[in-house]
């Protein structure tokens, strides 16, 4: 990873040299030039979700084309709001978890599109995204299965605390719920950068984090992840490869202060594990979610560790949790060609299996742990 200090010091001395109008331009002059901007949203590439339903200061709420099913509740998407956009949820044919669940009998499904934050969004916090996401549930009817991809995974777990009547059933994959169970790149890469460095670069941009210098200062530890073959379990047609390269380059910038809370909030102090998370106004227990779980997880996962993912287990004391891990790293959840055909089909079952909402007294959902290894007691893999 990147020396966050020295990289700190190159962009106030760069913005300083330029004249402090010229700030933020001068700091965008130092990120690498093989990451893109935030750019307009095109949906035409999606495989499955086309159609906006309804735009919201955070987000698109986009939906399936054409809506056969009549199914409720629906089930949200919800994506990461961290580097890249949301369509890791809707990559491409064969690597759609989104078309996984809509052709498992999930649907309706929709997924929050995360929009990039304007210098007008730098003041938006973590209660401004869970009040558009109880703005979308309502908008869906009311009540609707959540499934968090990775950093969506601890928002709509506290969503689903927070509004535990309102969530049906939660699937959360690759999601950082108690990041003190074991270290990861990100509690690591945070570990490394002081909050007075991040209030630093805020200052340089406006009040923003900018998706590119995420990027650019995480990359090295996320780089045995952010590969194609390893996302896509497979590197062998080059189409699918370029494509996952440009989405790759295709970042997203984040208001400042929802950076710092995730950062602080989320990984730093821990709050939604240890039960000290206030949202809306009102405390979000985790052990308030009355929602079946399934916690879908990635053996070899380095973005987030598997004893953070699987937490969730102790702390949902009240309803069955199913636990899935499959071989792979943390892109490959949500994108691998094996992944999609197997777990998520699998799980799109489980969203549309009426029985599976109902609780059984006194019991557990049992854990299903995929070949590739097996949980000690403490949460952490064994290889079988």
């Amino acid at each position: 990873m990147a020396d966050p200090i020295a990289f700190w010091r190159l962009a106030w001395a760069a913005a300083l040299a330029e004249g402090s109008e010229h700030i933020s331009e001068a700091f965008r002059g130092l990120l690498p030039r093989n990451v893109s901007p935030p750019g307009a949203v095109d949906l035409s590439a999606l495989p499955t979700l086309g159609r906006i339903r309804m735009a919201l200061s955070t987000m698109l709420l986009v939906e399936e084309r054409e809506t056969a099913s009549v199914r409720s509740p629906a089930t949200l998407i919800v994506a990461p709001y961290a580097i890249h956009e949301a369509s890791i949820a809707d990559f491409a044919v064969g690597h759609s978890l989104a078309q996984a669940l809509v052709e498992g009998g999930a649907g309706p499904v929709a997924l929050t599109y995360w929009n990039s934050a304007t210098h007008e969004m730098r003041g938006y916090g973590i209660d401004a995204y869970l009040s558009d996401l109880n703005v979308a549930v309502d908008d869906l009817g009311g009540r609707a299965s959540l499934v968090g991809l990775c950093q969506g995974g601890w928002l709509a777990a506290a969503f689903a605390a927070r509004f535990p009547a309102k969530v049906a059933k939660l699937v959360l994959a690759g999601a950082p719920i108690d990041a003190a169970a074991a270290p990861s790149s990100i509690t690591r890469a945070l570990a490394a950068i002081t909050p007075t460095a991040i209030a630093g670069v805020l200052a340089i941009n406006g009040g923003r984090v900018l998706g590119a210098l995420a990027f650019s200062l995480w990359s090295d530890s996320f780089s045995p992840e952010f590969t194609a073959e390893a996302a896509l379990q497979r590197g062998d047609d080059p189409a699918l490869v370029r494509l996952f390269n440009e989405w790759n380059r295709r970042t997203v910038d984040l208001p400042g202060v929802y950076f710092v809370q995730t950062a602080e909030w989320i990984f730093r102090e821990n709050r939604l594990a240890r039960g000290a998370f206030r949202a809306l106004g009102r405390e979000a227990l985790l052990s308030a979610i009355a929602a079946p779980v399934f916690v879908l997880a990635a053996a070899d996962d380095e973005v987030v560790s598997l004893p953070q993912a699987t937490a969730i287990r102790t702390l949902c004391p009240q309803t069955p949790v199913t636990v899935r891990v499959e071989r792979g790293r943390h892109l490959s959840l949500f994108m691998g060609r094996r992944t999609i055909a197997h777990a998520w089909r699998d799980i799109a079952r489980w969203l549309a299996d009426a029985d599976s909402a109902r609780p059984r007294p006194g019991k557990r959902a049992r854990a299903r742990i995929a070949p590739a290894c097996k949980l000690t007691q403490d949460g952490t893999k064994a290889a079988l």
